[in-house]
């Protein structure tokens, strides 16, 4: 069953009302986005706030122990204690313990983690297009000194992904 929404469109007549129907419209449990069917949906319920995904970065660039992120974020403990335990329980970070007296562990970026790159790159391109200007950090490939321009690909088609239209189909 689809909700409807409102959409206007103004023009030089004044403003048409047309509604808009939508399966993503429905009441959505905001706490429960992991049992949603959009796979979207489901990748937010882990990662959706910023502050899981800064850490995503920051694994990325070679953090790995609790103190590194919290200088690095400038994050309370409490709630990067909670970020890095939903992290790890997803499966995108693993803890490991690196010292026994005191106990101390690291967290390292899983399989799941390594290829959350790509997402992060994604996100960045699009801040460059529309929230650039000012000094920018740039991310270089490491190997060939190239700045890394990301783009996505759709594999079936080799189109770039938003430049063409697109259909969503609900679970049957």
């Amino acid at each position: 069953m689809s909700a409807f929404g409102l959409g206007w469109n103004p023009g030089a007549e004044g403003v048409s009302i047309k509604s808009i129907a939508s399966h993503y419209q429905k009441d959505i449990d905001m706490k429960n986005l992991s049992s949603q069917p959009c796979l979207i949906a489901r990748s937010l319920a882990l990662v959706g706030d910023a502050w899981s995904m800064l850490i995503m970065r920051d694994a990325h660039t070679g953090l790995t122990r609790f103190d590194e992120f919290r200088k690095s974020l400038g994050i309370a403990p409490t709630m990067l204690t909670g970020r890095l335990s939903g992290l790890t329980e997803e499966g995108l970070l693993e803890k490991r313990r690196y010292s026994d007296r005191p106990p101390r562990d690291e967290y390292v970026l899983t399989e799941a983690g390594r290829d959350f790159l790509p997402v992060l790159f994604a996100i960045g391109a699009w801040g460059r297009k529309h929230r650039g200007g000012g000094q920018v950090t740039r991310f270089f490939d490491a190997e060939t000194g190239t700045e890394i321009d990301p783009v996505t690909i759709d594999r079936a088609t080799g189109a770039p992904v938003g430049t063409r239209p697109i259909r969503v189909a609900a679970p049957e």
